[in-house]
């Protein structure tokens, strides 16, 4: 399957802008920088995490694959790989599709190791798949052992349903806002089934990886949330 097209959008405006904390070591390690020809790109592992059948798969597949997937299918677990360019800087990224999660799922040390950041995605028409997300934060800080940011953003999925009158929202854009502000992580809303803000999801996750690890003193900060 070839690679997809380059992609590169701006940041929106956000609703609010916590201040950054001290950033866990990510195993002592920078994210690294692999020369390829004349450009350095940068390599990123990304991690999307959350409860059964919320539309992970679905967001993934859109982002790299754009298409929908319109069938369920229990994730075991899968890596897909894109590149693109974000603030003119080429990337490359590896993401991790993972299984459903649930209260009492262990959070497996391959989903943390190596990894620079997590989407964290919840529906919207589904109030136990968002009071999972600040479950699996708290599982991630855990793991990492250190008080600070992980690179976060918390998606709300399956807008559409909601749009469509398919599904009753039960979680407010509010509450999807209140809670990225609590972890310190950025939120967006999204559909994968209308492709809507699913590019704007990684665009967000890099600025909050970037933000962290590779830092810009005079750069201004973009928003940490977007709302349609």
């Amino acid at each position: 399957m070839p690679s997809p097209s380059p992609r590169s959008l701006p940041i929106p405006v956000s609703a609010f802008s916590p201040p950054p904390l001290r950033a866990p070591s990510m195993n002592g390690a920078l994210p690294p920088i692999v020369q390829e020809g004349n450009a350095a790109v940068r390599r990123r592992r990304i991690c999307v995490l959350g409860s059964r059948q919320v539309g992970k798969s679905a967001l993934v597949v859109q982002y790299v694959e754009h298409h929908f997937l319109s069938k369920y299918y229990p994730t075991i677990e899968s890596t897909f790989h894109a590149s693109l360019a974000h603030r003119s800087q080429p990337y490359t990224l590896e993401i991790v599709d993972t299984a459903g999660q649930d209260e009492y799922s262990v959070l497996a040390s391959r989903y943390a190791i190596g990894v620079h950041g997590f989407v964290l995605v919840y529906s919207v028409a589904s109030r136990p798949s968002f009071e999972m997300i600040r479950g699996l934060h708290d599982k991630i800080m855990q793991y990492y052992g250190v008080r600070g940011e992980v690179p976060c953003v918390i998606v709300g999925q399956k807008q559409d349903l909601v749009e469509k009158q398919l599904a009753t929202r039960q979680i407010t854009p509010q509450e999807g806002q209140a809670l990225a502000k609590s972890i310190h992580a950025a939120w967006i809303e999204t559909s994968a089934s209308s492709n809507l803000n699913i590019d704007k999801v990684f665009d967000l996750l890099l600025e909050e990886v970037e933000r962290q690890y590779s830092p810009t003193p005079d750069r201004p900060q973009p928003g940490r949330c977007w709302i349609m």
